[in-house]
């Protein structure tokens, strides 16, 4: 249950306090201590923040699935269905070039999106538009 509480920690807007000694990481107001560029790798979960000025590749995460909470911007999120054109990017990761029969849907600031391992997506984005979203991958056991 530590993802769900991070989550409903994120959603409602409180704040991350923990402490620091503790092996814990905080990363307030959303963003990592780091920059956007840092990733948290906790073995069993990793923790970073994606941000897209353009439309995505396909992606399938065989043993990890993505739970996300976005931040800024609105997007179209396809989900399911078969990847187009598919190569494998590295252990147990998928990417292709489109999504054949997969369900579309409008995501915006506030929402959180849970995608199975598995399961192929792929962020839309209207011109000159932008999406930013922080994302736990749970490992699958």
């Amino acid at each position: 249950m530590k993802v769900c509480g991070l989550i409903l920690t994120m959603v409602l807007g409180c704040a991350l306090a923990m402490a620091q000694d503790s092996g814990v990481t905080v990363w307030p107001k959303g963003v990592p201590p780091g920059g956007i560029k840092q990733k948290a790798d906790f073995g069993d979960h990793l923790l970073e923040i994606s941000h897209r000025e353009a439309n995505g590749r396909v992606e399938l995460h065989q043993t990890k699935a993505d739970v996300m909470v976005i931040q800024l911007g609105t997007a179209t999120l396809v989900t399911g269905g078969e990847v187009i054109d598919p190569v494998a990017t590295g252990a147990n990761e998928i990417q292709g070039s489109g999504i054949k029969g997969g369900v579309k849907r409008t995501i915006g600031p506030g929402d959180v999106i849970e995608i199975p391992a598995g399961i192929a997506h792929q962020f839309f984005l209207a011109p000159g538009t932008q999406i930013t979203y922080l994302v736990v991958k749970v490992v699958k056991r």
